[in-house]
């Protein structure tokens, strides 16, 4: 297994650690910690197939990609072929939120069990400390849409006085929120 490294425009394949570390250090602005030839070995050594990025700088990585590429070229070649055939996943993403936000704003009128998990502010009394806690909330109640149960829930929650304003509240789009259509009729009993 060889190892592609990037670092902005500066590209290398690397058939030893010894080879990436030497093409590192050949980039004057990088500075490399003593633990480096252990992170890059360990990586190139794992069963790990994940892009890994070793922290040069404050705020720069440096990439490394395992390959089973020969040279520079055959890579580059690789990755084109692997891009032509993206789109495909990308355009299931955009489908696939597509779907979630038609799916939050159908219109059915009647009765919703949602429910929602956000980041409750709870203040510590013997520290006077805040610290969010993960609080879920789970209603039934009557909407025309989910998307419409999901504001109704949001709203009442800003309103409550026992929930601090400094809570977050996920995406209507998120897992954090689950929601179920019971009905246009139900009864107090289904509805406990």
């Amino acid at each position: 297994m060889n190892l592609y490294v990037r670092y902005f425009d500066h590209e290398f394949l690397a058939k030893t650690v010894d080879e990436a570390l030497s093409f590192l250090t050949s980039i004057d602005e990088i500075k490399l910690e003593s633990n480096a030839a252990v992170r890059i070995s360990t990586f190139l050594n794992s069963s790990n197939l994940y892009p890994f990025r070793l922290k040069v700088s404050y705020s720069n990585y440096v990439l490394f990609l395992k390959t089973e590429a020969e040279t520079l070229e055959q890579f580059k070649e690789e990755e084109a072929l692997r891009k032509e055939q993206k789109p495909d996943r990308v355009s299931t993403m955009a489908d696939r939120k597509k779907t979630i936000i038609d799916a939050l704003n159908e219109e059915k009128i009647g009765w919703w069990d949602a429910s929602l998990l956000f980041k409750r502010v709870i203040t510590m009394p013997e520290t006077g400390k805040c610290k969010y806690t993960d609080t879920r909330f789970r209603v039934k109640l009557k909407a025309s849409s989910a998307m419409d149960a999901y504001n109704r829930i949001i709203e009442h929650l800003q309103n409550r006085p026992d929930v601090d304003n400094r809570s977050q509240f996920p995406s209507a789009k998120s897992s954090s929120f689950e929601y179920t259509y019971l009905g246009e009729d139900n009864t107090e009993e289904e509805i406990k």
